[in-house]
């Protein structure tokens, strides 16, 4: 996959480490350049003396951690000398930054013709939004996400993860991967740009595209789907929900005969897949009368043995535990290098012939002097003297 390519990780938080997560998982080397106090996700709560910040945890699995102050000269030209042996930088800071610090791309192909930047910024580079901040409820806000989450004519609800971070983190990879692969073909770099605004506008997919084509304004539903009927969320004897998605005339049909609702199938106000949407209130009372009538596990096993599309809806720790996690490995468990920690983390959801669990992520500065060492040439001296004018961080004081 991308084994033999490095990429410099200068991005923090949340989606910019988990697109750096997402190319070690491909098989990249990542080496994280830390500020000299280390990534602000590092102090997210909870942690403790022997737990480390469940937040980083999750975005900085298999990388390698050098610590630079990016501000002193000393520090600048580290990295540039791993500039040179690099194939691509990620970062995503402020839009007037990049230049300011001499990490902007034309400085960086004046280094590495090669080079592919993939830059991620908030709203805009330019204008009035390029200082704007960008915080993913703000962002879900802004981009419309919002205003189709959540119940009919209830309060606006934010998706329950940080999607405009992590959607944004997505984008943010595959730029990155498509740069290398124009350097691999032309031996010449790229710089590619996106926002995270712009990742949420472009996940609206169809339901921006049916305003755009026709004017339909979508809305909040629940868990109900716009466009196809039944599809939805329901009530169950024991106070738990099941989702149940039966699309097409074949499941619907099956779906009805598992529930013993056959009448169903001939009534006039179901008998299509038009009739079902336009008349899609009496549906939900008619199936939500039934689902109550037995506990969701039943209604699941049930479902599953006719083989119609349904699941209990589940918290985290019962999604964590279903059987395709243990099957598909995605849970793990790493140990810290030094050996004093340990934690079990979400595993690679690229399966490919050579994949390996990637490492425990790395403690601040964790790799500063084997990386400038190996990459850029310098020697215990050179090391010692970078210290010495706090230009680096070295592991020591980090467990």
């Amino acid at each position: 996959m991308l084994s033999g390519k490095t990429i410099l990780d200068l991005t923090w938080v949340l989606g910019g480490p988990f697109a750096g997560q997402l190319l070690a998982q491909l098989g990249a080397e990542v080496i994280k350049i830390e500020p000299i106090d280390g990534d602000f996700a590092r102090s997210v709560p909870p942690l403790s003396d022997t737990q480390d910040s469940a937040f980083f945890l999750s975005v900085n699995r298999g990388k390698r951690s050098v610590a630079l102050d990016l501000k002193t000269p000393e520090g600048k030209e580290a990295f540039y000398a791993l500039v040179r042996t690099a194939d691509a930088v990620i970062y995503g800071f402020a839009p007037d930054v990049p230049r300011r610090l001499g990490l902007d791309y034309p400085s960086l192909k004046a280094i590495n013709p090669r080079i592919a930047v993939a830059q991620i910024v908030g709203l805009d580079d330019k204008g009035a939004y390029a200082k704007a901040p960008a915080f993913d409820l703000v962002l879900q806000a802004m981009a419309g996400v919002m205003g189709i989450t959540g119940d009919e004519g209830g309060r606006p609800v934010r998706v329950g993860y940080q999607v405009a971070d992590l959607a944004g983190g997505l984008y943010l990879a595959l730029a990155t991967v498509a740069a290398m692969l124009k350097a691999e073909c032309t031996d010449v770099g790229e710089h590619v740009q996106l926002s995270l605004f712009d990742a949420q506008i472009a996940m609206l997919s169809w339901q921006a595209q049916g305003f755009l084509s026709f004017g339909k304004m979508p809305s909040a539903l629940g868990a109900r789907h716009a466009m196809i009927a039944p599809s939805d969320a329901y009530p169950t004897a024991d106070g738990r929900y099941i989702a149940v998605a039966p699309t097409g005339e074949a499941f619907w049909q099956k779906f009805c005969t598992a529930i013993g609702r056959e009448g169903l199938i001939d009534d006039p106000r179901f008998a299509s897949a038009s009739a079902r949407i336009q008349h899609v209130e009496e549906l939900t009372a008619e199936l939500s009368s039934t689902m109550r009538t037995r506990a969701a596990a039943e209604w699941e096993a049930l479902l599953s043995d006719a083989r119609v599309p349904a699941a209990v809806i589940k918290r985290v720790d019962e999604a964590l535990a279903h059987p395709l996690i243990e099957a598909r490995s995605m849970v793990e468990t790493a140990a810290s290098r030094s050996g004093d920690k340990s934690a079990r983390l979400l595993g690679n959801p690229f399966k490919y012939a050579g994949a390996a669990p990637l490492s425990y992520p790395p403690a601040l500065g964790e790799d500063t002097v084997a990386v400038l060492t190996e990459r850029a040439g310098y020697n215990a001296s050179d090391i010692e003297l970078m210290e010495a004018a706090g230009a680096i961080r070295t592991a020591r004081a980090e467990s």
